[in-house]
């Protein structure tokens, strides 16, 4: 039994628990980009290959995939709307951003943000999130161009295209602003985003006013941010190799399965001869169950999908 983590955040690491489909796709890239659980318990991931959605119950097995035309699969969203559950999903070689059912039916594609001398580089979304009416918000759909332009755009609850940010008002011109989120947890709830190729995390209002940068070391290679309890936990790569855990005052609290020397070995980031059980090499994204476990997805060729069983 391997146990990483300490105190409350103390977990056992089970070693494929569940496994990409095994196929020449799979084998050429198959990386894990994104994960999900449902309030069923079941676990959704958003991978490069054909199907790009899968989707496991709680013991690991598949029992469900859909997804033809993701061959840039990325961010992966859970949302829920008048207590049905939706999927948004980005895809940043084709620039598709789709809000899907669970079963892969479209429900809502967002145009591009075609504002004057936004065509090069292309649009190359990596990630959604959404100010869900549930808790209090209005709806607006924020996206972020990661992988192009470095914008951060926010469309309408029915999709339209409502404004862009850049961070030339905020810390600087992102680089590579990667996930976002809004906490709406707060009084005053904030868009967070990862400015991952500067290195920081810059903090909006969710009307788009820039606010602070984190000033803590989670600024360094963050991927994305999820809500676990009044904790975030932000998935770090590729300058780090770790889940890091922060308090609602941003500050550390802790770290899960850290191996930042994996960053400076020969194969880093892909190269599945740098797995090892207990240790991550480029975790990119995070969820949790009903009871607190959590599983990580890393976008290594193959994918890699561990369970991190918590430890009551």
């Amino acid at each position: 039994m391997i146990r990483i983590g300490k105190g409350e955040h103390t977990f056992e690491w089970i070693e494929n628990w569940a496994a990409v489909p095994d196929t020449l796709e799979s084998r050429v890239d198959g990386r894990t980009h994104g994960v999900v659980v449902t309030r069923e318990g079941l676990v959704i991931v958003f991978h490069v290959a054909n199907p790009a959605i899968l989707i496991f119950d709680a013991q690991g097995s598949l029992v469900d995939a859909w997804g033809d035309r993701f061959p840039g699969a990325h961010g992966l969203t859970l949302v829920e709307e008048a207590g049905t559950e939706y999927l948004w999903l980005t895809d940043y070689k084709t620039g598709e951003v789709v809000k899907t059912t669970l079963r892969g039916d479209t429900v809502l594609s967002l145009p591009f943000p075609g504002f004057k001398g936004y065509n090069d580089p292309k649009y190359a979304p990596t990630w959604v999130t959404v100010f869900e009416e549930r808790f209090g918000g209005n709806g607006d759909i924020w996206v972020a161009d990661g992988y192009g332009a470095g914008y951060v755009h926010r469309y309408d609850r029915s999709g339209q295209y409502h404004s862009s940010v850049n961070g030339t008002t905020g810390a600087g011109r992102f680089r590579h602003p990667h996930g976002i989120y809004v906490d709406s947890r707060k009084r005053d709830p904030e868009l967070y985003i990862a400015d991952r190729m500067n290195r920081r995390i810059q903090v909006y209002d969710v009307e788009g006013k820039f606010k602070r940068v984190l000033s803590e070391g989670a600024n360094t290679s963050a991927c994305a941010f999820i809500p676990y309890g009044e904790f975030t936990l932000i998935p770090e790569a590729p300058y780090r190799a770790r889940v890091t855990i922060v308090d609602p005052q941003d500050r550390i609290v802790g770290t899960l399965g850290e191996n930042d020397k994996v960053c400076a070995l020969p194969g880093f980031p892909n190269d599945r001869a740098l797995v090892e059980a207990g240790r991550f090499v480029t975790p990119h994204s995070v969820s949790s169950d009903a009871v607190g476990n959590l599983f990580v997805v890393e976008w290594i060729t193959g994918g890699r999908i561990t369970k991190l069983a918590r430890v009551k």
